[in-house]
């Protein structure tokens, strides 16, 4: 790793965490989950927002409600931990940032993890939400699944599957720096190595194997969001940080989506780490970003 620059304060945390890992390679998976909701300490409280834990559709979560948000609108969040860590704690003020720019309520969902649960248990959680928020009045197209790193795989492979089964599709979804190469092979795993603070090949391996326990192949369309037919996929919004190990993941997200006619939009971070939308309320560019979302959702509700 080359030296981080002073004002990279994401970066600052995730050399934290990759340092206390390398120190204690015995690390319980228990331990390493609390280690991770820490991940909220990257963002600044959102003023005007209020949470509250609820269970929907039998999966427990987290509503996240901006003052005035729009009642026909709704963000599905699923949140990124390599499907094995992380939390509604974890990216309750990153959640609280979105939603409040695009002015809309939204459902962080407490999917179940790996090992202990493995696929597709975090995708039939979402699918149950989905299904519970249409009960609860919300229109499909209505419904926005976003999710960033690992979440970003779920919220993709959620609206592909829909598309399997013929079910009403959402409107729109976004991702920030999604994870959805299973096999592990991305080629900014390598040339990214010194710039990401936080990712391994070692580390993306062993929540492979936790997510797919050998039930599925790693090139499977319903795990590998890249080997799927985007053809009738929604409007897309993807954005990474162009320092990170992932970046090839949405780099042929966006060229293999465009080829299958989805209109995609994909911004890059100059600069960014993995998951750069945490340092939502303090950075600027951050800031922007998250009003850029804004203004693309805007512009395609119905």
């Amino acid at each position: 790793m080359s030296d981080l620059r002073p004002t990279d304060y994401l970066g600052e945390i995730y050399a934290t965490w990759a340092t206390a890992i390398a120190q204690h390679p015995d690390m319980s998976l228990d331990l390493l989950r609390i280690v991770f909701d820490d991940w909220q300490r990257a963002t600044v409280e959102p003023e005007g927002v209020t949470y509250n834990m609820r269970n929907l559709g039998g999966a427990p979560g987290m509503w996240v409600t901006p003052i005035d948000a729009d009642p026909a609108h709704v963000l599905l969040f699923f949140h990124g931990g390599g499907f094995a860590l992380g939390s509604s704690a974890s990216h309750r003020k990153l959640v609280g940032h979105l939603a409040k720019a695009l002015g809309v309520k939204a459902f962080i969902v407490d999917f179940r993890l790996a090992p202990e649960h493995p696929f597709p248990a975090q995708l039939d959680d979402g699918a149950a939400v989905f299904e519970a928020l249409v009960r609860e009045g919300f229109k499909a197209s209505n419904i926005t699944p976003v999710g960033d790193s690992a979440g970003g795989n779920l919220a993709i492979s959620l609206v592909l599957q829909r598309l399997r089964e013929d079910r009403p599709l959402p409107d729109q979804v976004v991702v920030m720096s999604p994870w959805l190469n299973m096999e592990n092979s991305g080629a900014t795993i390598d040339s990214n190595d010194a710039t990401d603070f936080l990712i391994t090949r070692a580390g993306l391996q062993a929540n492979i194997d936790r997510y797919l326990s050998g039930r599925v192949a790693p090139n499977d369309p319903r795990v590998n969001p890249l080997y799927a037919d985007f053809t009738r996929f929604p409007r897309l919004y993807v954005n990474a940080g162009s320092s990170e190990s992932l970046f090839d993941d949405s780099v042929r997200l966006n060229d293999i989506a465009r080829a299958a006619g989805v209109d995609v939009t994909f911004t890059v971070g100059e600069g960014m780490q993995h998951v750069y939308p945490f340092l939502a309320g303090r950075d600027l560019a951050v800031d922007e970003e998250i009003e850029r979302i804004a203004s693309w959702h805007r512009k395609g509700r119905q």
